[in-house]
């Protein structure tokens, strides 16, 4: 049995989970702006009331983590300051604790974030830059929060621009491996750990279907597989759909990677994903 430490918690992952998206951002290329207070303003201003109600409805439908944001980090994204940052996603994390009995995760590459959030509740440290930021491994590794670290090429507001790979697969594997060592000598217990390929965060349509068709090679890397591939535009490439009608195009993608060893889905539509999972589980476990 797969067991997952995050803080206190020990979540089993013998059969596959879903993490719902939290995005508390202005500008994330699916659902910017929708928890903001005011739609007027170009500060994003979180509306407590409605972001309590998604994450109730989400965990309702079968959600096991929710994932917090405060950072945009589509392609061409812009930076956020530290204390933006801070602003934007502690006061989540703090209503989601005092309300809800869920898992949070917290997509933040910033150490004072990390630190701030396991702090407030957050169990588990989700990092596109797979804790690269000076001082973000020594802050994970101050907690006992769950740490995912992600596959990136290059930068958020540079990454599409230059996309090159000899293999994508063993450069993904390689780059992965070498994170999850470095988090492993930092003290980060290896029961804590999780590993994201990244798709499409610097990688071109067929480098994200190549990994797709063959993630199974990366559970070489003996984590769980944290997979996102949720309205992305990979997606939207293949379907000629805009980010709002890519829900069918989400779940079919999601067979393939539970297919070849996903643990945890990244998803923005929970009640979906859980059905494909446990249309996956039950195909699985038939005789």
């Amino acid at each position: 049995m797969t067991i997952l430490k995050a803080g206190a918690r020990q979540i089993s992952l013998s059969a596959p989970v879903c993490m719902a998206i939290i995005n508390v951002t202005p500008d994330s290329f699916s659902d910017g702006a929708q928890f903001s207070a005011d739609s007027t303003s170009s500060n994003f201003k979180p509306d407590m009331s409605k972001i309590l109600r998604a994450i109730e409805r989400m965990v309702e439908e079968g959600a096991t983590f929710i994932d917090v944001g405060g950072e945009s980090t589509r392609p061409g994204a812009a930076a956020v300051s530290e204390t933006e940052e801070l602003g934007r996603v502690i006061p989540v994390v703090e209503a989601v604790r005092a309300n809800l009995d869920v898992c949070i995760s917290v997509d933040t590459s910033s150490p004072a974030v990390i630190r701030a959030a396991v702090s407030a509740g957050a169990e588990m440290i989700n990092d596109v830059r797979a804790l690269a930021r000076p001082g973000a491994l020594e802050a994970a590794a101050e907690t006992e929060a769950a740490v995912c670290v992600m596959h990136m090429q290059g930068q958020p507001v540079s990454m599409q621009d230059a996309v090159s790979y000899y293999d994508v697969v063993d450069e993904v594997t390689q780059f992965l491996k070498l994170r999850l060592q470095a988090c492993s000598d930092a003290g980060i217990d290896h029961e804590r750990l999780l590993a994201d390929p990244g798709f499409g965060f610097g990688k071109k349509v067929e480098h994200n279907f190549s990994l797709l068709k063959n993630l199974s090679k990366l559970t070489v890397l003996q984590v769980p597989l944290l997979v996102g591939v949720s309205r992305k535009s990979m997606l939207g490439a293949v379907t000629n759909r805009s980010v709002d009608q890519r829900l069918a195009a989400s779940v079919a993608a999601v067979m393939p990677a539970l297919a070849g060893g996903a643990k945890i889905i990244r998803a923005h539509d929970v009640a979906a994903t859980m059905d494909a999972i446990r249309v996956h589980c039950a195909y699985q476990n038939s005789p």
